[in-house]
């Protein structure tokens, strides 16, 4: 499964660790951060990378809910078919304006253990889709 990992760019150091336990739990994870180089049409090369994931991935923190980026990519995933049952919104620190949509969909909270945080994000990605299947 190809997953989509939304995060503002003040939190790519825990998003690079974990894309890296995603990976080593089988998905194929795209995040900005690994995929993006100077001189790259970077809209576009984002753009392309949502049109092919299967899931999307947001890390919800208080910059994240500032940020143009982040919003779009989600409101990309909510209104987009193929995101159905597929939207994972991980918790890293305590923040305010959490769209209720996103509450709804079941927040994963962020632990100290990465791995186990991504152990719940791919049981949540799993479980996806199953239902969606």
């Amino acid at each position: 499964m190809r997953v989509f990992l939304s995060y503002d760019a003040r939190d790519r150091e825990y998003a690079a660790k974990l894309a890296e336990s995603l990976s080593r739990e089988g998905f194929d994870v795209w995040y900005a951060h690994a995929q993006l180089y100077p001189g790259d049409n970077w809209p576009l090369k984002t753009g392309k990378a949502l049109e092919e994931a299967d899931a999307l991935v947001v890390l919800l923190s208080p910059e994240a809910m500032k940020s143009a980026n982040v919003q779009a990519e989600v409101d990309y995933a909510l209104v987009n078919e193929s995101f159905q049952w597929r939207l994972v919104p991980v918790l890293l620190r305590p923040t305010r304006g959490i769209p209720w949509i996103l509450e709804k969909l079941g927040i994963i909270r962020a632990g100290k253990n990465i791995h186990e945080t991504a152990r719940q994000v791919g049981q949540a990605l799993r479980q996806a889709a199953v239902v969606k299947a």
